[in-house]
């Protein structure tokens, strides 16, 4: 199957993906993570991208459709895959649209995660993420067994430059102005399904899992 996780930043997206992932079998595209590995990596794209994401600013959407279509095009991909942070404007989504339409590829639904502003903020104020693996934590709802270290790899847990108040502030600005017009998009094509991001975890889970297996796109 292939689906799509939507959101404001903060509202949970990346640790319901990776929990859906794993029940899904299918692989978790984090348009995110790319960047934050091109970034690290030193790449001509990551500097580039890098000079955007520290401002809380959208990444041009040539960059980011281009990066999504290699991805996808890999053989992981053929039976599925869970796409977190794409897309994010209604041209990419077109675009997007366009790509598979030309391959035959059906997208079977979009998940929609609903917070609250003030919410998020304290979320993301609290949020830690491994610089290996890159799983999320929070350290009050969601913390590691042991602090500053991630439960799967070991390795440290950092506070990223995007979490920060004022970069998270902007990056709600950004997230209304440009990605909510994805909501109606997506209703009118009858595959927007939305959940409440305020919930525990797990109930989250199990509630998206739920309703995928109503619409049928599970079995």
């Amino acid at each position: 199957m292939r689906l799509i996780i939507i959101g404001a930043p903060g509202a949970g997206k990346g640790t319901q993906a990776v929990n859906l992932s794993e029940r899904l079998n299918v692989p978790h595209i984090s348009t995110g993570d790319i960047f934050r590995e091109i970034i690290e990596a030193g790449t001509h794209l990551g500097i580039e991208a890098k000079s955007y994401i520290e401002k809380g600013l959208l990444v041009p959407d040539e960059l980011t459709i281009s990066i999504v279509k290699d991805r996808i095009a890999k053989d992981d991909c053929k039976e599925g895959f869970l796409l977190d942070g794409f897309p994010r404007t209604i041209p990419q989504a077109e675009q997007f649209d366009e790509f598979l339409d030309n391959n035959d590829i059906k997208l079977d639904a979009v998940i929609n995660l609903e917070v609250l502003d003030d919410v998020i903020v304290k979320r993301m104020e609290g949020r830690r993420v491994c610089k290996v693996c890159g799983r999320s934590y929070h350290i009050y709802s969601n913390p590691p067994k042991a602090n500053g270290v991630c439960d799967f790899c070991g390795k440290q847990l950092v506070i990223r430059d995007d979490d920060k108040k004022e970069t998270v502030l902007e990056r709600l600005k950004t997230y209304y102005e440009k990605t909510t017009p994805l909501i109606d998009y997506y209703e009118k094509k009858k595959l927007l399904l939305h959940f409440d991001g305020t919930k525990a975890i797990s109930e989250t889970t199990e509630e998206i899992m739920e309703r995928l297996l109503k619409k049928q796109v599970v079995s």
